[in-house]
């Protein structure tokens, strides 16, 4: 038998001892006799006996873990039911965030585009870039992707803004030879034939 202290006779308005564990050997059979009173505590948080179970047995999980935090004659009945007041509140912060979906409709109307077809795309853009010369490369990014005026990037670059327009021109007619799109009909008007 574990040795427990409870209070003797009925409740009264004084102060009552705790009750909790002495022998710590006993942890086991002290916290069995706990069961029906944390699944009654669990039942009128849940107001569902699945739930209130599933309540009580992650208390008992926890409390098991913990064990070595308990200290041998404190209050063992309340430190449990602190464990399981705080275990139902994380779960309620949980289940705020959820959809109840038993039957799995929102599930189904749930879709992803597939991320193959982009990564693939994405993959042939960079391998193409890459083969462009790096004066080209420098200019579409900076145009194309950054977003800079052509003004902007021909500072930055040290050089005239006719030259940007070239490079980004021939950058955008080279990228869709490469990528086997059709070249943009100002590019193909506008391809000039010097390297600069």
């Amino acid at each position: 038998m574990p040795h427990v202290r409870v209070p003797e006779g009925p409740p009264t308005a004084g102060p009552r001892r705790p009750a909790g564990i002495i022998d710590p050997a006993d942890w086991r059979d002290t916290i069995m006799g706990f069961i029906p009173s944390l699944r009654a505590f669990a039942f009128s948080l849940s107001r569902n006996g699945a739930d209130a179970d599933d309540l009580v047995q992650e208390t008992l999980a926890k409390a098991w873990a913990h064990r070595a935090r308990f200290e041998p004659g404190s209050n063992l009945r309340a430190w449990l039911f602190t464990i399981l007041r705080n275990s139902w509140y994380t779960g309620a912060a949980k289940r705020r965030r959820e959809v109840p979906d038993e039957e799995g409709r929102y599930a189904a109307g749930l879709t992803a585009e597939a991320s193959q077809e982009w990564t693939a795309e994405l993959t042939a853009l960079q391998a193409a870039l890459n083969a462009l010369p790096p004066e080209h490369r420098e200019a579409i990014v900076m145009v194309g992707a950054a977003g800079l005026s052509y003004q902007e990037a021909a500072d930055i670059s040290g050089c005239a803004v006719g030259t940007i327009k070239s490079r980004v021109n021939r950058a955008r007619h080279r990228l869709a030879l490469l990528l086997d799109m059709e070249p943009p009909v100002e590019a193909d008007q506008n391809v000039i034939k010097d390297d600069s």
